[in-house]
Protein backbone atom coordinates (compact mmCIF):
# COMPACT_ATOMS: atom_id res chain seq x y z
CA UNK A 1 0.00 0.00 0.00
CA UNK A 2 1.63 3.49 -0.92
CA UNK A 3 2.11 5.79 1.90
CA UNK A 4 -0.10 8.55 0.64
CA UNK A 5 -3.51 6.85 0.09
CA UNK A 6 -5.38 9.31 -0.75
CA UNK A 7 -3.09 10.26 -3.97
CA UNK A 8 -3.19 6.27 -4.73
CA UNK A 9 -6.97 6.46 -4.29
CA UNK A 10 -7.47 9.49 -6.48
CA UNK A 11 -5.34 8.05 -9.44
CA UNK A 12 -6.18 4.22 -9.44
CA UNK A 13 -10.05 4.28 -8.95
CA UNK A 14 -11.53 7.69 -9.84
CA UNK A 15 -12.61 7.98 -13.32
CA UNK A 16 -13.69 11.33 -14.81
CA UNK A 17 -16.98 10.91 -16.79
CA UNK A 18 -17.59 13.25 -20.04
CA UNK A 19 -20.27 15.41 -17.60
CA UNK A 20 -17.75 15.82 -14.94
CA UNK A 21 -15.35 16.76 -17.56
CA UNK A 22 -18.32 19.79 -18.84
CA UNK A 23 -18.66 20.97 -15.49
CA UNK A 24 -14.40 21.52 -14.81
CA UNK A 25 -14.61 23.32 -17.82
CA UNK A 26 -17.70 25.76 -16.84
CA UNK A 27 -15.94 26.25 -13.84
CA UNK A 28 -12.42 27.07 -15.56
CA UNK A 29 -14.41 29.30 -17.78
CA UNK A 30 -15.86 31.07 -14.58
CA UNK A 31 -12.76 31.31 -12.98
CA UNK A 32 -10.75 32.71 -16.67
CA UNK A 33 -13.85 35.51 -16.48
CA UNK A 34 -13.35 36.58 -12.71
CA UNK A 35 -9.42 37.00 -13.52
CA UNK A 36 -9.87 39.36 -16.61
CA UNK A 37 -12.73 41.01 -14.68
CA UNK A 38 -15.19 39.80 -17.38
CA UNK A 39 -19.02 39.34 -16.75
CA UNK A 40 -21.60 36.57 -18.12
CA UNK A 41 -25.07 37.66 -18.36
CA UNK A 42 -27.71 35.50 -16.51
CA UNK A 43 -28.91 33.51 -19.74
CA UNK A 44 -25.16 32.75 -20.62
CA UNK A 45 -24.45 31.66 -16.94
CA UNK A 46 -27.61 29.39 -17.52
CA UNK A 47 -27.04 28.09 -20.17
CA UNK A 48 -23.44 27.23 -19.61
CA UNK A 49 -24.51 25.38 -15.92
CA UNK A 50 -27.07 23.55 -18.23
CA UNK A 51 -24.26 22.45 -20.72
CA UNK A 52 -22.20 21.14 -18.02
CA UNK A 53 -24.74 19.07 -15.99
CA UNK A 54 -27.17 17.09 -18.78
CA UNK A 55 -24.63 17.59 -21.72
CA UNK A 56 -23.07 19.76 -24.37
CA UNK A 57 -25.85 21.76 -26.20
CA UNK A 58 -28.47 21.15 -24.26
CA UNK A 59 -29.13 24.59 -23.15
CA UNK A 60 -30.07 25.23 -27.17
CA UNK A 61 -33.64 24.54 -26.26
CA UNK A 62 -34.13 27.39 -24.11
CA UNK A 63 -35.67 30.79 -25.02
CA UNK A 64 -34.00 33.49 -25.67
CA UNK A 65 -36.01 35.21 -22.56
CA UNK A 66 -35.86 33.69 -19.67
CA UNK A 67 -36.94 35.47 -16.31
CA UNK A 68 -34.45 35.05 -13.48
CA UNK A 69 -34.94 35.29 -9.27
CA UNK A 70 -32.03 36.67 -7.17
CA UNK A 71 -30.72 35.86 -3.81
CA UNK A 72 -31.25 38.81 -1.89
CA UNK A 73 -28.20 37.85 0.19
CA UNK A 74 -25.54 36.73 -2.29
CA UNK A 75 -27.09 38.09 -5.22
CA UNK A 76 -26.75 34.93 -6.87
CA UNK A 77 -29.31 33.39 -9.47
CA UNK A 78 -31.80 31.58 -7.10
CA UNK A 79 -34.38 30.11 -9.88
CA UNK A 80 -35.17 30.36 -13.17
CA UNK A 81 -38.46 30.44 -15.65
CA UNK A 82 -40.15 31.40 -18.51
CA UNK A 83 -43.40 34.29 -18.57
CA UNK A 84 -43.43 33.30 -15.01
CA UNK A 85 -43.05 29.41 -14.99
CA UNK A 86 -40.96 28.16 -13.15
CA UNK A 87 -38.17 26.09 -14.94
CA UNK A 88 -35.14 25.28 -12.82
CA UNK A 89 -33.92 26.10 -9.34
CA UNK A 90 -30.53 26.38 -8.44
CA UNK A 91 -29.04 23.94 -5.54
CA UNK A 92 -26.70 24.58 -3.03
CA UNK A 93 -24.37 21.53 -3.96
CA UNK A 94 -24.44 23.26 -7.78
CA UNK A 95 -27.27 20.98 -9.49
CA UNK A 96 -30.34 22.05 -11.05
CA UNK A 97 -33.44 20.77 -9.84
CA UNK A 98 -35.73 20.69 -12.89
CA UNK A 99 -39.96 21.32 -12.82
CA UNK A 100 -41.75 19.34 -15.36
CA UNK A 101 -42.19 22.35 -17.48
CA UNK A 102 -38.71 22.99 -17.79
CA UNK A 103 -37.77 19.45 -18.23
CA UNK A 104 -40.24 19.42 -21.00
CA UNK A 105 -38.37 22.20 -22.54
CA UNK A 106 -35.21 20.75 -22.43
CA UNK A 107 -36.30 17.28 -23.72
CA UNK A 108 -36.66 19.42 -27.07
CA UNK A 109 -33.36 18.81 -27.39
CA UNK A 110 -32.29 15.15 -28.88
CA UNK A 111 -28.98 14.80 -26.31
CA UNK A 112 -31.30 15.99 -23.01
CA UNK A 113 -32.87 12.30 -23.56
CA UNK A 114 -29.72 10.80 -21.77
CA UNK A 115 -30.65 12.71 -18.67
CA UNK A 116 -33.73 10.50 -19.12
CA UNK A 117 -34.97 6.20 -17.18
CA UNK A 118 -38.20 5.05 -19.15
CA UNK A 119 -40.46 2.86 -16.90
CA UNK A 120 -42.32 0.05 -17.88
CA UNK A 121 -45.84 0.65 -18.44
CA UNK A 122 -47.02 -0.79 -15.16
CA UNK A 123 -45.57 2.05 -12.93
CA UNK A 124 -46.02 4.90 -14.75
CA UNK A 125 -49.36 5.45 -12.85
CA UNK A 126 -47.41 5.23 -9.75
CA UNK A 127 -44.53 7.17 -10.69
CA UNK A 128 -47.22 10.20 -11.99
CA UNK A 129 -48.42 10.41 -8.74
CA UNK A 130 -44.76 11.55 -7.33
CA UNK A 131 -43.81 8.05 -5.82
CA UNK A 132 -40.56 6.70 -6.11
CA UNK A 133 -39.66 4.41 -8.95
CA UNK A 134 -37.67 1.06 -8.32
CA UNK A 135 -34.55 -0.55 -10.32
CA UNK A 136 -37.05 -3.74 -11.32
CA UNK A 137 -39.52 -1.35 -13.03
CA UNK A 138 -36.55 0.61 -15.41
CA UNK A 139 -37.34 -0.45 -19.01
CA UNK A 140 -34.34 1.59 -20.68
CA UNK A 141 -31.87 4.49 -18.72
CA UNK A 142 -29.24 7.30 -20.73
CA UNK A 143 -26.09 7.64 -20.37
CA UNK A 144 -25.73 10.47 -18.49
CA UNK A 145 -27.64 8.48 -14.99
CA UNK A 146 -25.13 8.87 -12.20
CA UNK A 147 -25.85 8.84 -8.29
CA UNK A 148 -27.49 12.08 -7.49
CA UNK A 149 -27.83 13.48 -10.82
CA UNK A 150 -31.20 14.95 -12.03
CA UNK A 151 -33.65 12.90 -13.67
CA UNK A 152 -36.75 12.99 -15.76
CA UNK A 153 -39.03 10.11 -15.98
CA UNK A 154 -40.57 9.77 -19.31
CA UNK A 155 -42.89 7.52 -21.47
CA UNK A 156 -42.06 5.71 -24.96
CA UNK A 157 -43.62 8.49 -26.57
CA UNK A 158 -41.18 11.07 -24.86
CA UNK A 159 -43.79 12.81 -22.40
CA UNK A 160 -42.62 13.73 -19.18
CA UNK A 161 -44.56 11.71 -16.28
CA UNK A 162 -41.72 13.13 -13.11
CA UNK A 163 -38.59 14.43 -12.12
CA UNK A 164 -36.29 13.74 -9.46
CA UNK A 165 -32.77 12.62 -8.38
CA UNK A 166 -30.82 9.50 -9.02
CA UNK A 167 -30.17 7.19 -5.95
CA UNK A 168 -27.84 4.27 -7.94
CA UNK A 169 -25.67 4.50 -11.06
CA UNK A 170 -25.81 2.87 -14.01
CA UNK A 171 -24.17 -0.38 -13.47
CA UNK A 172 -26.57 -0.62 -9.96
CA UNK A 173 -29.81 0.24 -12.54
CA UNK A 174 -30.14 -3.82 -14.16
CA UNK A 175 -28.61 -5.36 -10.86
CA UNK A 176 -30.46 -4.56 -8.07
CA UNK A 177 -34.36 -5.61 -7.86
CA UNK A 178 -35.88 -4.07 -4.37
CA UNK A 179 -33.93 -0.55 -4.80
CA UNK A 180 -35.33 2.98 -5.61
CA UNK A 181 -33.59 4.19 -8.37
CA UNK A 182 -35.27 7.28 -8.77
CA UNK A 183 -36.53 9.55 -5.92
CA UNK A 184 -39.44 11.52 -7.48
CA UNK A 185 -39.72 14.85 -6.44
CA UNK A 186 -42.73 15.82 -8.57
CA UNK A 187 -44.90 13.91 -10.35
CA UNK A 188 -47.46 15.34 -12.84
CA UNK A 189 -50.35 14.29 -10.58
CA UNK A 190 -48.85 15.18 -7.51
CA UNK A 191 -49.48 18.71 -8.07
CA UNK A 192 -51.60 19.38 -10.63
CA UNK A 193 -49.65 19.87 -13.30
CA UNK A 194 -51.42 19.15 -16.85
CA UNK A 195 -49.74 16.91 -19.58
CA UNK A 196 -49.23 18.89 -23.04
CA UNK A 197 -50.63 17.50 -25.89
Amino acid sequence: MPTNYKLYVSHRFVKFSTMTLYFLQYMFLIQRLNKTKQVLNANEKISYHIDALFGKGVSNALPRQLTFSYSRKTGRIKSFGINGRLMGTLRSDGGIALTIFGASILLNERSFKQNCIIPKEEALPFVSEGRSLFCKHVEWFGSNINIGSEVVVIDKSEVVHAVGKSVVSQSQLLGRIGDVAVRVREGIKSRGEQQNP
